[in-house]
């Protein structure tokens, strides 16, 4: 299958969802012109269907391999990398200052979009970049911007985020790594950090570790963390890379999917020679590191987004090549192509319908970012509020569109030749790392309905209903107004055990109100009856199911705890 670069789509979300237009109005993002956007949605798509695409395969079935010398890709990855990066693909949305174009996050979220949709597991690399880059821009000093960034924003060095440790999962607060000063602004570090995606590669000539590390006498918790910025090699004077700096790749995990991208324990200071540099203020590490979190949490949504679009783009072509059976009803008996019998079209319309949702509210988020950093303080409070919902829906929805990929291949979906279940296989990871979506529905209630005094979410809420003309939108829309008006004075209990229902609902709505809004200005091109087929059938069947989860939204949490916890091995 020939892998298509979603150009149209994007280029329509980033003028109606986006509204790219009133970006490229300010002063901060005036070079987002009409033609840049054309020329990086297209010169990307080439990239990724000439040298990105081919790769996929590949990097599932070969994979990165430890060596004791370190990661090896396969074959052509440190080609195609080298060309992403002369190409200038990761300076999109960097700050001019450090080497960047300096154009919206939009933008740079529709570059990673593309690659991964390609190669989400080979995208995961400069994904991740994209993390180290804002913490240091946030975060860093000078000294360290000017020394890191221009080497970041290319690409030519890349970046990684050390948060996990065997001991302690999502309990950032229970790690054990630790920084004790060298007495000269350097800092000796020492632990073990798991599940580093691209910890080790032989694509980049540096790789820019940010490591969560405890300081002597640090207090207990969250509270005694800070951030360091630890390399693979120390630089020389004059900014290259030079000593080693003490960091070995102990292993690389094996997975059940996501091959391509090498999942790394590192080990810091075996020999007693890695040397860091805090980031920021010393204990300020947790501040700093929800600025890497939230930017990862975003593009981990959007990984929800690439392995639907590959996966439905699978789908279609098998759908319109495989020939079997005759038509229902037909007094014709001749078999025909899948794509004519109606549950393959319902399986193919529910895949287009979902992964263009996800997409709406992946890039949503994105133009809040950029809102954000214009200094609009309403799009900051919807970009937090929104922020949950983009991560754990956009990865619930990659998961539900690459099964359905697999049944409509039928059989041939379960066994390895066709591919399709290897995107089933990478997007599984997506609903845990980077805060499972459990947490982010905790988030979600526990702190976001809370923003601006319970403001934020009226304003999404009054935003939506203004907009909103559906009555099936509306009435799902009046009833996660009143689920959360309940939850907001619910106890602990209740608040969590509604928290995941309530985000799918809230989610929906969401997703919902952009679908909705595109088929009001959707042509009567093929592109524009498909997307307005897809909005229909959105409204008319994945709202209504959305309602229908009111009622776990509503539930007491009391049947949880009506039982001893080891009753469940009963």
């Amino acid at each position: 299958m020939a892998f298509t670069p979603a150009t149209t789509e994007q280029r329509f979300l980033l003028d109606h969802v986006v509204r790219i237009g009133e970006l490229a109005d300010t002063e901060r993002y005036a070079a987002a012109s009409d033609d840049v956007v054309d020329a990086v949605l297209e010169g990307v798509g080439q990239l990724a269907a000439g040298e990105w695409a081919p790769l996929n395969r590949a990097g599932d079935t070969v994979g990165a391999k430890w060596t004791p010398d370190g990661v090896v890709m396969p074959e052509g990855f440190a080609q195609a990398y080298k060309d992403y990066v002369e190409g200038g693909w990761g300076t999109i949305g960097v700050e001019e200052e450090w080497g960047g174009q300096g154009l919206p996050f939009a933008i740079q979220t529709a570059v990673l979009d593309t690659l991964g949709s390609a190669n989400m597991g080979f995208a995961l690399c400069p994904t991740l970049t994209v993390g180290a880059i804002e913490a240091l821009q946030h975060h860093g000093s000078p000294e360290q911007q000017a020394l890191y960034l221009p080497h970041l924003a290319t690409g030519e060095w890349t970046g990684t985020m050390n948060l996990t440790e065997p001991q302690a999962g999502s309990d950032v607060g229970a790690l054990r790594a630790t920084a004790t000063p060298l007495g000269d602004g350097k800092w000796s570090i020492k632990g073990t950090k798991i599940y580093i995606s691209f910890g080790d590669h032989d694509m980049a000539p540096n790789i820019v570790h940010l490591v969560l590390a405890r300081t002597p006498g640090a207090p207990a918790g969250t509270k005694g963390i800070s951030l360091f910025l630890v390399p693979k090699y120390r630089l020389n004077e004059d900014g290259t890379p030079g000593d080693f700096n003490d960091v070995r790749v102990v292993s690389i995990e094996h997975k059940m999917g996501l091959h391509a991208s090498p999942t790394c324990v590192l080990s810091f200071g075996d020999n007693d020679d890695c040397i860091g540099e805090l980031i920021g203020a010393e204990l300020g590490g947790i501040r700093a590191m929800f600025t890497m979190m939230n930017n990862a949490r975003l593009n981990v949504g959007l990984q929800g987004v690439q392995v639907a679009e590959g996966a439905t783009q699978g789908a279609v072509a098998y759908a319109l090549d495989r020939v079997q059976s005759a038509r229902a009803g037909s007094p014709n008996k001749e078999s025909v192509k899948i794509v004519e019998h109606p549950d393959v079209r319902r399986m193919l319309m529910r895949m287009k319908a979902q992964t263009q949702a996800a997409r709406a509210l992946v890039y949503y988020a994105a133009g809040q970012v950029d809102r954000a950093n214009l200094g609009d303080r309403a799009a900051r409070n919807r970009l937090e509020l929104v922020t949950p919902l983009a991560k754990a829906h956009g990865t619930d929805l990659g998961n539900e569109v690459a099964s359905l990929g697999i049944q409509v291949h039928g059989g041939m979906g379960y066994v390895e030749e066709t591919g399709a279940a290897q995107y089933f296989r990478d997007a599984r990871i997506t609903p845990i790392y980077e805060g499972t979506n459990g947490i982010q529905a905790a988030d979600l209630v526990g702190r976001k309905l809370g923003l601006d005094n319970g403001g934020a979410f009226a304003a999404l809420i009054a935003d939506i209903r203004a907009e909103a003309k559906d009555e099936r939108l509306l009435a799902l829309v009046d009833a996660c107004e009143a689920i959360g008006r309940r939850l907001a004075t619910a106890d602990a209990d209740d608040k969590l055990a509604a928290s995941y229902p309530f985000l799918t609902m809230l989610s929906v709505a969401t997703c919902g109100w952009l679908m909705e809004r595109q088929g009001g200005v959707a042509g009567t091109d093929d592109f524009g009856r498909m997307k307005a087929a897809a909005v229909r059938f959105y409204l008319d069947q994945i709202v209504p199911e959305a309602m229908g989860l009111n009622a776990a939204a509503n539930a007491s949490a009391a049947v949880l705890y009506s039982i001893e916890a080891d009753l469940f091995a009963a």
